[in-house]
């Protein structure tokens, strides 16, 4: 494993959330991929939302977005454990013994962020996200 993340996810609010830490903190916005610089198809109204970003400042660091289409955002789920990792086949290990038992939204795929993901909500009800950059470029 190469680390572990808490992921916040927003209403729509991301963007604002993250400049509100920025100043609270200190901290930097270290990059920001709106829902209209992937190539998925979104409406015209989420384009300029966050898909994904990442925050650091001294002592934190975690990874942030507005809540994507078919998810219902409640209290409670707007955070996501996420692990990132350097070898697949440490991933998919660690993907079939954490989501045994729970319920699996998104398997295990490549992704056009070449990467290989996939979440998870395990059998205690904690969300999980699983990331392994592809090196291979």
């Amino acid at each position: 494993m190469k680390n572990l993340n808490p992921y916040l996810c927003f209403d729509g609010t991301c963007e604002e959330a993250l400049n509100f830490y920025k100043e609270a903190l200190d901290g930097e916005i270290v990059h920001v991929h709106t829902f209209g610089q992937s190539p998925m198809p979104v409406a015209e109204e989420k384009k300029n939302k966050v898909m994904h970003a990442e925050f650091k400042a001294e002592g934190v660091h975690f990874m942030a977005c507005d809540n994507g289409d078919g998810y219902t955002l409640n209290v409670g789920n707007n955070i996501s454990m996420s692990l990132n990792f350097t070898d697949e086949g440490e991933q998919e290990a660690v993907f079939n013994k954490l989501s045994a038992g729970g319920t699996v939204s998104m398997p295990l795929q490549d992704t056009f962020w070449e990467a290989k993901f996939g979440m998870f909500i395990d059998k205690y009800g904690i969300s999980w996200m699983l990331n392994c950059q592809n090196n291979k470029q």
